[in-house]
């Protein structure tokens, strides 16, 4: 779900202006997208009710990236009890005018797939990043209220 209808409350805006600005800090130039998902229905369908989508442009096609623009997909399970969200994963897709030209997801096993591969230093970055996604998280047992 677009991150910018995710942030209903100041605890889960505050978290994701931290995600923006960690991500800003491992890659100054992007810039992010709040907004990532349009809202037609085709898109809609495709949509997780339980992430929190957050789009990063590059200002063109970087040979260092692989791509020019990045999705971030954090991706939380619902405890149909309670209702709050518990963080299980981090997924990022790197896309160049083929598509998508590589992924890191943290629910598998932190490998970079895909026929276009990042540099190495920019690979490590995305993993840090990915860990401090996860530290924003913890606070409150990485839970927080949908």
């Amino acid at each position: 779900m677009n991150a910018s209808e995710k942030a209903q409350g100041v605890e889960i805006a505050t978290k994701i202006a931290s995600i923006v600005h960690s991500f800003k800090n491992h890659f100054p130039d992007a810039k992010a997208d709040l907004k990532p998902w349009h809202n037609d229905p085709d898109t809609l369908e495709l949509v997780d009710p339980n992430s929190i989508d957050i789009g990063f442009h590059l200002p063109g096609w970087s040979p260092r990236f692989q791509s020019r623009s990045m999705l971030v997909q954090i991706r939380f399970h619902q405890d149909p009890v309670d209702k709050t969200q518990r963080l299980i994963g981090v997924e990022t897709t790197g896309f160049n005018h083929q598509g998508q030209a590589w992924r890191l997801s943290t629910v598998e096993n932190w490998q970079l797939e895909g026929d276009y591969q990042p540099a190495i230093d920019v690979a490590e970055k995305l993993k840090s990043f990915c860990r401090q996604v996860f530290e924003v998280f913890q606070q409150n047992d990485n839970r927080f209220s949908a």
